[in-house]
């Protein structure tokens, strides 16, 4: 997946996440509370990634400029 996919992604997982949870606590779940946390981990872990992903794009960017200008 590219950078932008992993943290649209990642961000959608959060969202969702954090509705399960809500839901499971105000409805008393802790297995939909529990299930809508590790969601919500899994889409920051995700967006993280892309995070990187893209960090690192632009460092190799950074380095094919400083080369083209030699």
């Amino acid at each position: 997946m590219s950078s932008f996919t992993d943290k649209v992604s990642g961000t959608v997982k959060q969202v969702v996440g954090s509705i399960k949870e809500e839901t499971g606590k105000l409805t008393h779940n802790e297995k939909l509370e529990a299930e809508g946390a590790a969601q919500n981990l899994e889409g920051k872990a995700e967006k993280t990634k892309g995070d990187v992903k893209s960090a690192v794009n632009n460092g190799i960017d950074s380095v094919k400029d400083g080369f083209n200008k030699l």
